[in-house]
Order: structure tokens, then sequence, then C-alpha cells
């Protein structure tokens, strides 16, 4: 049976304790001019919307778009808490986003792609882009590697919910390039670098119990039976507080091809 993620569930979480992309990834994506200044940018998928409030502090007019009708309402609220009034925010499919066609500069997608029906997502942005339109899609993961935290992390989801299988991954999303390509984009790019994220052991647990197979997932009850073993855990095998844990930032850029 396929696991049944709804991140709405977990939307207090995923909004308190999830990371947001750091600065250096907005850095890059400006320095290497696939944003400017002034876009219309659409960020489809954006869940508490870590991508549309960093865009929109740098300048970008922000349309932020989510079928979750609680992680928009977090999303409001997170921008609402950061002042940060201009965000338009439309409750709808990267699928079938009910926008104007060729009314956007940028694309982004943030830690979501995988999640759509992505053929039919990319012909979307591809309508949804003006001619020479820019799309960014981005994933920001925690990595395993023997020994750490997010190895034991993972190893207890598993233990907790067998039906989640995505443990183990490598930060690196190569299907997102074929999407891309038969959808007609042109000029893909891929661009990564990773970084330490520095988490005490109440956010480690916020963040995971934020995960599709924690908290999306898993009815309240095990979630706090996770939550609980998660923390001894914690203190037996990773006492250092806070903890830094590696994570590799990664996108695939591209430009849609005139009309």
């Amino acid at each position: 049976m396929p696991l049944n993620i709804d991140f709405g569930k977990t939307a207090s979480d995923y909004g308190r304790f999830r990371a947001g992309f750091p600065d250096e990834f907005f850095d890059r994506v400006f320095a290497a001019g696939i944003v400017r200044l002034g876009d219309k940018l659409l960020d489809i998928g954006t869940g508490t919307g870590t991508l549309a409030r960093g865009f929109s502090r740098r300048g970008c007019v922000v349309t932020a778009l989510d079928r979750s009708r609680p992680l928009l309402d977090e999303a409001v609220r997170l921008a609402r808490e950061g002042r940060i009034n201009q965000i338009q925010f439309v409750e709808a499919t990267a699928e079938r986003t009910g926008l104007p066609d060729g009314s956007f500069d940028v694309l982004t997608a943030g830690q979501c792609w995988h999640w759509f029906a992505r053929a039919v997502a990319a012909k979307e942005a591809r309508r949804v882009l003006r001619a020479s339109g820019r799309i960014i899609l981005a994933h920001f993961d925690w990595i395993a590697l023997p020994g750490n935290v997010v190895a034991a992390t993972e190893s207890l989801i598993e233990q907790h919910n067998p039906q989640w299988k995505l443990g183990g991954g490598s930060g690196l999303h190569p299907r997102s390039l074929a999407d891309l390509a038969i959808a007609g984009f042109t000029d893909i790019e891929t661009h990564s670098f990773d970084q330490a994220i520095s988490y005490t052991h109440e956010a480690w647990r916020g963040r995971v119990r934020a995960n599709g197979g924690v908290g999306g997932s898993l009815p309240p009850e095990a979630v706090s039976k996770f939550d609980i073993a998660l923390a001894d855990l914690l203190r037996s095998d990773f006492p250092e507080d806070p903890l830094f844990v590696p994570h590799r930032i990664w996108w695939v850029t591209a430009v849609a091809p005139p009309r």
C-alpha cells in the first residue's frame, strides 16, 4: 500500500522547525542572474513559504501557491510575523494553477517537485512562464552518512513506519532534468553546495516530526511515541547540543522556449 502523506497534518512543526533555504542559495541565484530584482516570481508547492519569503525580501513580486490550506495558513502567518505583506497566496495545485499564460519571469519549486505529477507540472510551468522565463527546481536535503544523526534518525523512522522508504538520499534529483527537457525547456544547468545546519535537540525533533514519514503520515499517538524514542536516541547517542547536521542544497535551472 503506498504511503499517504499529508504535510498539512504537521503544518505547525513544518513552519516552526523546518529550516528554510540558506541565504547562500539566494545569493547564488541572484549572482548568476537567474533571478533579478523586480522579477514576477511564482513559487509552486510553497508549503510554509520559505522560498516565497526569501525572494520577496530580496525585491521580487511573489505569488505563492500550494494545494494545502493548513500549509498556506502557516505561510500567511509567518509572512505577517516577518512583516512581509507583498506576497499573494493562492490555493491551487502545481498541475493546474489557474494563473494566466506567460505571466511570470521565474517559477520556483522548493523541496516539492517529486510530489507532483511531474510531466503535467512541467507543462503548466512552461505555460505560465513568459518566453525566456526561468525555472528553478531546488532541494534542501539532510544527508545520511555512516554513524551520523541523520542515518540513526532515518533508521528510527523506518522502525516506526515501515512504509516509509525515502531514506539514504544523495540530495541529487536527476529525474527533474529529464522532466524539463521533455517539456521543452532549454539551457538546463545544475548547481549544488553542502552546508551543516545547526539544530538543538528540540529543533531536530520538531524537524523530524515534520517529515512525511512521521507527522505527515502517522496518527498522533504514533507520532508521540516516535518523538519519545527520538529524544531517547539523541540523549544516549548524540548528546551534543546543538547538533550540526549535513545538508545538500541542489537545484536545476532552465529557460522557457519561445511560444
